[in-house]
């Protein structure tokens, strides 16, 4: 897809401590109301739905005030199960920086967007990088997935190559709602390698007791 075969307004998901990056896929489970309407709009016209992490809600009446950076994404697979939630699978397209809110009657929110700072998101070519920039990185995160209790497929993952493993790291770690939207607007991948690692090293490791602090 190209830049200008974009749409330069979508409707959006806000999702807790939750991203997603270029060229990768999530399943997501659909079950509110609004958010089916969304996916019934979607899937009648190009099938385009853009995933933002939500700030602090000021209060329960309130919609949640959104993060600048969001990533639009493509479903590429589709399932209503029998108690009518959707399980969809979406792609990573390319990062959108939000213009302005949509005035709209729907239950769902729409947003005019830009995407200039996040071209290069449509290039085919991988960033290179080398397995031993990586190493430490992936010892640290292993140590924190272990101790945190996350379960990572690690010898699937090895499988991928390295701009692969480190997008799907950074959207499965356990860092913070905005630890993790530190990773999302990191320009490049060598930049979010290093923001990870930097984030990492605010994780101390206490060998005594085997627990994590910070």
């Amino acid at each position: 897809m190209k830049i200008n075969e974009l749409p330069k307004k979508i409707s959006v998901f806000p999702l807790n401590n939750f991203i997603i990056f270029p060229k990768t896929t999530v399943p997501l489970n659909i079950f509110e109301p609004r958010y089916i309407d969304m996916v019934n709009d979607s899937m009648k016209s190009n099938k385009l739905i853009g995933l933002i992490q939500p700030k602090k809600k000021i209060d329960d009446l309130s919609a949640p005030i959104l993060h600048n950076i969001g990533c639009l994404g493509k479903i590429t697979s589709f399932k209503e199960t029998d108690d009518g939630r959707y399980l969809i699978e979406l792609k990573g397209l390319i990062r959108f920086e939000i213009m302005k809110e949509v005035e709209t009657t729907k239950k769902y929110r729409e947003y005019e967007i830009n995407y200039s700072r996040f071209n290069h998101d449509l290039d085919d070519k991988k960033e290179q990088l080398k397995f031993s920039e990586l190493e430490l990185i992936f010892k640290d995160l292993k140590t924190l997935f272990e101790k945190r209790g996350f379960i990572v497929n690690w010898k699937k993952l090895e499988k991928q190559s390295l701009d692969e493993i480190i997008n799907a790291l950074a959207m499965a770690s356990p860092f913070s709602l905005e630890e993790k939207q530190v990773l999302l607007e990191a320009e490049n991948l060598n930049l979010r390698k290093n923001k990870i690692a930097e984030i990492l090293s605010t994780y101390t490791y206490d060998v005594f007791n085997n627990t994590t602090l910070q």
